[in-house]
């Protein structure tokens, strides 16, 4: 398994009693999947630019084509840009792998709110119980990543600042998780702002 399949199992698992937002988790995805390439030394950060090695071929699909999709000469992908660009309806992408996988099956009822309305639910599977081990032992980028889409007890965006966490020494994976949790708070100040802008448009049609 690898570090988005098991945050992806994770949101699953955590966050039916709320909604999570598609957009949030999609950009932690793509984060979760530069951190699996800088572990399979697959890539290497200059500063917050994206550097492909020559081995680039990793073992699991997703990963591999998240990889293929780099910028392979200079001026290379930033983080940033890139986390915009792979994270664009990635959680449907990831969903997809693991019904394929066998990992997710389909139900009538509305249990997942974050999955509606495609009513899809996890199978009791190795994997499943592999990403919650991992996420009960305080696994920390498993962690900071859920901690970014508000994903934990009582964590909201922005209360665990993932970038400084002090169990993360290695500067790359810092730059990688503050990152995410700087484009996550982006989107969210994004939909704060259109629903000011809707709310003062509904104003004016009602004369207020």
């Amino acid at each position: 398994m690898t570090t988005p399949r098991d945050l992806l199992i994770i949101a699953m698992d955590l966050a039916a009693s709320r909604t999570l937002e598609r957009g949030d988790l999609s950009l932690a995805l793509a984060g979760a999947e530069l951190l699996d390439l800088l572990d399979a030394q697959a890539i290497t950060l200059a500063g917050d630019h994206i550097v492909p090695s020559d081995r680039h071929a990793v073992a699991d699909r997703m990963l591999d084509e998240a990889a293929s999709s780099l910028a392979r000469q200079a001026p290379y992908d930033s983080v940033d840009d890139w986390l915009w660009r792979r994270g664009r309806d990635l959680s449907a992408a990831y969903l997809a792998a693991l019904e394929a996988e066998g990992q997710l099956s389909r139900q009538r009822h509305r249990r997942w709110l974050i999955f509606q309305p495609t009513h899809l639910v996890l199978v009791d599977s190795p994997a499943r119980r592999h990403a919650a081990n991992r996420y009960a032992s305080d696994e920390p980028i498993l962690a900071a990543l859920a901690a970014a889409v508000g994903i934990g007890d009582n964590v909201g965006i922005g209360d665990k600042p993932t970038g400084e966490s002090p169990s993360v020494a290695d500067d790359a994976v810092a730059t990688v998780l503050a990152a995410v949790l700087d484009a996550v708070r982006g989107l969210e100040a994004e939909r704060q702002r259109r629903a000011l802008d809707e709310a003062a448009f509904d104003n004016i049609w009602r004369g207020e």
